[in-house]
């Protein structure tokens, strides 16, 4: 039993084990703790196919990720590679650009609304500044820019200027 765990082992020293145990306790990131696990049980003695099976994912996927490691000795060799990614929608609408246009009143831009809308501000950035951008995108940016909508209350700011009339009351009495 010795002499199997040891060719299991093997290609692994007490060092990189130091090393792995160490990268666990400080990764943050879910992907690379599980592959930081998974290495750590193969270099701990486990079987490959035990630890593939155990952690979720094939075993030709273990092995890449125990060759990558045996490579460099580097945890963080284990991480994902950064990615290009689609690029972000919108790129030139920013924070301040959006105060400046919620700062406005919509009837003084031409419009019959009292209050901003998503619709309404998607238009007038395409207008203005060329601005194209979904509502999906308009709603996420506000949301992460703590910008709220409130539905108006409207208030009449004087008083009825006969309220004894309107009671049914004369105004001599």
């Amino acid at each position: 039993m010795q002499k199997k765990q040891a060719l299991r082992s093997a290609g692994f020293s007490r060092w990189d084990r130091h090393r792995l145990v160490r990268a666990l306790r400080e990764a943050h990131d879910v992907r690379l703790f599980r592959r930081l696990q998974a290495v750590l049980r193969v270099a701990e003695g486990c079987s490959v196919s035990g630890t593939a099976r155990q952690a979720g994912v094939d075993r030709s996927s273990l092995h890449r990720w125990v060759k990558r490691y045996r490579q460099t000795r580097q945890a963080e060799s284990l991480a994902d590679a950064s990615r290009s990614g689609r690029p972000r929608a919108a790129d030139d609408l920013d924070e301040e650009l959006l105060a400046e246009v919620l700062a406005l009143d919509p009837r003084e831009q031409g419009y019959w609304a009292t209050t901003w809308t998503v619709p309404l501000l998607m238009t007038y950035l395409e207008e203005q500044y060329g601005c194209s951008v979904s509502a999906r995108t308009l709603r996420r940016r506000l949301h992460d820019w703590r910008w709220r909508w409130k539905r108006p209350r409207y208030v009449f700011s004087e008083g009825e200027p006969h309220p004894a009339q309107k009671k049914g009351r004369s105004a001599a009495a």
